[in-house]
Parts: structure tokens; sequence; C-alpha cells
């Protein structure tokens, strides 16, 4: 039973951090565009093939932070996940190629939210894995 706790937690960990590199990512291709280093079409391009991979990745997530009985987690990951189904549902989840100047502020903004938001997500993860192996001696 331990061990199954273990690999739960380190599943949720992984996919935690996996989500932290994505929106790094993409705050990066949105940082080198501003400087001009890459060009506009670049850009989306990048950012857009790591959208889908990070909603499925958030979904993944939650979901098993629910089989997994990590509620203290599950929960506040929920508006997070809601978010991105209504901007995939609106099809607003993807970076337009002739818009991206236009909208380099709002995304970028959107981007540093989502990255909060995780860092959170990553502190409240930690103390709640040490008050957890603390509480439990099986481990």
């Amino acid at each position: 039973m331990a061990i199954a706790s273990l690999l739960g937690w380190l599943v949720t960990f992984f996919f935690l951090i996996s989500l932290l590199a994505i929106i790094c990512y993409q705050l990066m291709c949105f940082i080198d565009l501003e400087i001009d280093y890459i060009n506009h079409y670049d850009s989306a391009v990048r950012i857009n093939k790591v959208v889908m991979p990070e909603f499925i990745i958030q979904a993944v997530f939650c979901l098993v932070c629910l089989i997994t009985g990590h509620y203290f987690l599950f929960f506040p990951s929920l508006p997070y996940s809601y978010y991105n189904f209504i901007l995939y549902r609106r099809r607003k989840h993807l970076v337009d190629v002739t818009e991206i100047f236009n909208q380099l502020e709002w995304e970028k903004k959107q981007r540093l939210i989502k990255l909060g938001y995780l860092i959170i997500l990553l502190i409240v993860f930690i103390f709640w894995l040490i008050w957890t192996v603390g509480k439990d001696d099986d481990y």
C-alpha cells in the first residue's frame, strides 16, 4: 500500500513538473518573439505544438489526483482544467499567426498566471507530501 501511494505521489509530481516546463517554454517563445529573436510564424508553430500536450497532461493530472485520492490537489486543479476546456471549446486555445503581435501581452499575461498557479500548486503539493509522509510511519 505504501508503494502504491508513493507511486501516485511521484506520478503527480512529474505531471506537475512537466506542466511547469511546458508553460515556461511557451513564455520563452513569447519573449523571443517580443525581442525579435524568432519570427511570428515560428513562434506560433512552437507554441501551438505544446498547447494540446499541456491540456492533456493537466487533464491526466486531475484524473490521477482523483484516482489516487489526493483530493487536496484535485480540487485546486479543477479550475485550471475547466479553463483549458473552455478555451478548447471556444477554439481560442491556439495562437493565431496573424494576430500574435496584437495578442502578445494578453498571451504572456495568461501564461504568467498559469505559471503562478502551478507554482502555488507545487508548493501545496510539496507541503502536503511532507505532512503526509510525516504522519505515516509506513515510509
